[in-house]
């Protein structure tokens, strides 16, 4: 009996799709609506709860005890063009979907100038979903990632000016995804839907720095160190032709996460005014490649990323007239994509972002903020991309964030 499996092997197929819903595009920012309104830009200032991400440090400043939780809404839109192997320039748009990650601390001062507090985030996830008959079904049809960092923390105010932090972080994740394997056989007649199903766990690091240099200027230091996951599943193929010896069963592989840094310089040019600059850094680098480790026939897939270390320039500020916060940014995102590395998985290209946001203290125990963050992304032209991709065209894309907080103070 003969057979022909178009597209992509499917031992690559698995390797290049988990991988990539690990990308850079995938890296969440937004852990407050009160920062998230000020483009992130928050490092060296970090009164709320979403210290925890942004900079532990902030933590030592807080004199009292906090509840702060709330959460995002995500939706992304993209559409293809192409592609132009097939000299197609067909529009093909990406099923529209909302992701909600949350964000919850809650801290509490232990004694006077140590604080410690615990936190729950999800900094990596999101997901990608085309129409089940597009072109692009052998690369890919459908991923979501979920990961969920549980962090506890401590802080300590060294001096009036300086305060340090350091958390542990727990990591686990899960993903899934499918897409399709097409034969055309007499004895394989149907298209096989293929689908993976893995979990993982690790553990990092993060740690900060905030120094008021003045009352009206200080500085922010953070870092949160690359996380381990160590990952296991399942590989299951619908029908499981025998005469293919498609790996179905047991899988493995291992994903570093990036370590991300922020610098941040805040600046009090009048009472009711606050405006900060922040460079966040993250190491992509370290994602040369992907392995994984089939148990049914033994099999090794190495599948090559070769991201580049990128950044992102955060400008923001907050305007208060009591009992009211008017809040707006602007970020600029470079993507650790490299152009022929660029795909249906992860349609990442640089953006821009336009914030504004509103923050209302109810009483000197309640308050709530509101923003939202439109993420324009540049025009990706896709060309010449690497083999294993061979999927050339355009994407276009944007997304749109809506985040809502609360915070009792007590």
């Amino acid at each position: 009996m003969t057979f022909l499996c178009k597209g992509l092997a499917l031992p690559a197929f698995v390797a290049f799709a988990v991988a990539s819903a690990f990308g850079g595009g995938f890296q969440l920012n937004e852990h407050g609506a009160r920062a998230m309104a000020q483009a992130g830009a928050f490092a060296a200032r970090a009164y709320d709860g979403s210290a925890m991400y942004f900079n532990p440090g902030g933590f030592g400043f807080q004199t009292q005890g906090s509840a702060y939780f709330g959460g995002t809404l995500i939706f992304p839109q993209t559409s293809f063009y192409g592609p132009l192997q097939l000299n197609s320039n067909e529009k093909t748009e990406m099923v529209n979907q909302t992701f909600t990650p949350i964000n919850v601390s809650i801290s509490y001062p232990v004694v006077e100038g140590l604080v410690a507090a615990i936190g729950v985030s999800n900094p990596f996830g999101l997901g990608t979903e085309w129409p089940d008959t597009w072109e692009g079904r052998f690369i890919i049809q459908k991923v979501d990632l979920q990961s969920f960092f549980i962090t506890p923390t401590l802080a300590y105010k060294l001096t009036d000016q300086l305060s340090v932090g350091l958390g542990f972080n727990y990591a686990t994740g899960k993903v899934k995804l499918k897409r399709e394997v097409s034969v055309v056989s007499v004895g394989t007649p149907s298209p096989v839907q293929a689908s993976l199903d893995l979990n993982g766990t690790g553990v990092g690091f993060n740690a900060g720095v905030l120094y008021k240099i003045t009352p009206e200027v200080s500085v922010g230091v953070s870092y949160r160190h690359k996380v381990k996951i160590e990952a296991s599943g399942s590989a299951t193929f619908n029908p499981n032709y025998v005469a293919l010896g498609l790996p179905q069963g047991d899988v493995k592989s291992t994903l570093t996460l990036p370590a991300t840094g922020f610098v941040g310089i805040a600046f009090k040019p009048m009472d009711n005014l606050e405006l900060e600059a922040d460079y966040q850094y993250i190491g992509w680098s370290t994602y040369k490649e992907l392995r994984f480790d089939f148990s049914a026939n033994g099999s090794t897939t190495v599948s090559p990323k070769n991201y580049e270390d990128t950044y992102i320039l955060r400008f923001g500020g907050e305007y208060t007239i009591a009992p009211w916060h008017f809040r707006g940014g602007y970020l600029y995102d470079h993507s650790p994509v490299k152009l022929e590395y660029t795909e249906p998985l992860l349609p990442d290209a640089n953006r821009n972002g336009i914030n504004v946001g509103l923050g209302y203290d109810f009483n000197t125990s309640w308050s709530a903020d509101v923003a939202y963050l439109l993420l324009l992304f540049d025009e990706r032209n896709a060309k010449n991309t690497i083999p294993e991709i061979s999927f050339d065209g355009t994407y276009r894309s944007h997304v749109n964030l809506v985040a809502l907080n609360l915070e009792y103070k007590f």
